[in-house]
C-alpha cells in the first residue's frame, strides 16, 4: 500500500513510500481508507514532542483519524462487516491513517454519519472525541455555565463551540477578524479579537476554559475562571495527576510534576483544577457524535481538501495556523 512516512523524529518532510498492508488481529478490521485529516498531534508526533507518552518505531506512518470502508474483519469481530462505511480515531499505539489501509480494533470504530461524505466524516473523529471528552468527561459542562474556548476558528474550536452550545453553555472564544464570522455563525456569544484585545482583561468569572494553545495563553486563562473553575488543555504540560492516571510510572510522573510546577501554582492561587487531556479512542462516543451530526445539531467545518500526494503541503498549511476548520487528505 502507499503511505506517507517519516524515517526519524524532527521537522523533516514526510515521503510517499510503499509499505506492507497491515495484518489484522482477531478483534480488528482492515479498513480501506478513503480520507484522513491533519491534526496538530501529527506534527507533535513527528517532532518527537510526545516521546515521553508514546515512543514509535521508525519508519512511521503518520495520521490519527480517518473515514473509509471495512475491507476485512478478524475472527472475533461482531459489530462490523465487510463493506461497512466507518470513521475512527485509532489507539495511540496503532496510528497511521496517512495510508491506503489500516488495521484497527473494532472498539475504536463507529459507522460513518450517513449524511456526510468520506471527506466530511474524516474531519470529525479526533476533534470530536477530544471535545466530547474535554467538555463532558472533564469539565462536566452544564447548561447555563460559561466557557472560554481558545482558537474558536481552528479544527477543535469549531467543533467545541457547537458542542458547548448544544449543551446550553454561554461561549466566549478568541479569533481573528478572518475567523470572526465563522465562530459567530457557530453560535459564539462573545468573540475576542486576539490581535487587538486581551481575553484575560475582558472575561471574568467563567466556569471553564478549553485551551488548545498552551504556553502563556494557558497561564493567562487562569485569570478568567471563578474559584472552583476548571481548565482542560490539549496543548499544555502533563502534570503529576495525569502521570498517575495514565500509569506513566514514578520517574515520568516526577518529570511531569517538575515541568508543570507553574501550572500547579496557578491551580492553588486561583482555586482551580487543571487537567491535561490525552484523548482516548472510543467507538461508543463516536456513535453519540454521529447522532448529533445526523440530526443536524453539529456540522463539520472544512477549510480544504487536498489529494493524498499533497500530504506534506497539507501539513505545512496546518502548521501555519491559517486554517479555518479542518484540512482533509483525499486518499481514494
Amino acid at each position: 500500500m502507499r503511505a506517507m512516512i517519516i524515517d526519524k523524529y524532527g521537522k523533516v518532510p514526510m515521503r510517499l513510500a510503499v509499505m506492507p498492508t497491515p495484518e489484522i488481529g482477531e478483534n480488528e478490521v482492515l479498513a480501506e481508507i478513503h480520507a484522513a485529516s491533519i491534526n496538530p498531534i501529527d506534527f507533535k508526533i513527528r517532532d518527537g514532542k510526545v516521546k515521553l507518552l508514546v515512543k514509535y518505531k521508525m519508519p512511521l506512518i503518520l495520521g490519527n483519524d480517518f473515514s473509509g470502508v471495512v475491507a476485512k474483519v478478524g475472527s472475533k469481530v461482531t459489530r462490523f462487516k465487510v463493506g461497512d462505511e466507518i470513521y475512527a480515531r485509532p489507539r495511540k499505539s496503532k496510528i497511521g491513517t496517512f495510508a491506503e489501509y489500516i488495521a484497527i480494533h473494532e472498539d475504536d470504530i463507529a459507522l460513518k454519519p450517513k449524511n456526510l461524505s468520506f471527506e466530511e466524516a474524516a474531519s470529525i473523529p479526533l476533534i470530536g472525541l477530544t471535545t466530547y471528552q474535554a467538555l463532558t468527561d472533564i469539565l462536566q459542562l452544564q447548561k447555563g455555565q460559561k466557557i472560554l474556548i481558545q482558537a474558536g476558528a481552528g479544527g477543535v474550536g469549531t467543533f467545541a463551540i457547537q458542542l458547548a452550545k448544544l449543551i446550553g453553555a454561554t461561549v466566549a472564544t478568541t479569533a481573528s477578524d478572518a475567523g470572526a464570522n465563522l465562530v459567530k455563525s457557530l453560535g459564539a456569544d462573545e468573540i475576542i479579537n486576539y490581535k487587538t484585545e486581551k481575553f484575560e482583561d475582558k472575561l471574568k468569572n467563567y466556569d471553564a476554559v478549553f485551551d488548545t494553545l498552551g504556553g502563556e495563553i494557558l497561564e493567562k486563562s487562569f485569570q478568567v475562571i471563578k474559584s472552583g473553575g476548571r481548565i482542560v488543555s490539549v496543548s499544555g504540560l502533563p502534570n503529576a495527576r495525569f502521570g498517575k492516571e495514565y500509569g506513566s510510572g514514578y520517574f515520568k510522573t516526577l518529570l511531569f510534576s517538575a515541568a508543570s510546577h507553574k501550572l500547579s501554582a496557578l491551580e492553588k492561587k486561583h482555586n482551580a483544577q487543571y487537567t491535561f487531556l490525552f484523548m482516548k479512542p472510543s467507538g461508543e462516543q463516536l456513535r453519540i457524535i454521529a447522532n448529533y451530526i445526523e440530526t443536524g445539531k453539529i456540522k463539520p467545518i472544512i477549510d480544504r481538501v487536498l489529494p493524498f500526494e499533497d500530504a506534506q503541503k497539507a501539513m505545512e498549511y496546518a502548521e501555519s495556523g491559517r486554517a479555518k476548520g479542518k484540512i482533509i487528505l483525499k486518499i481514494r
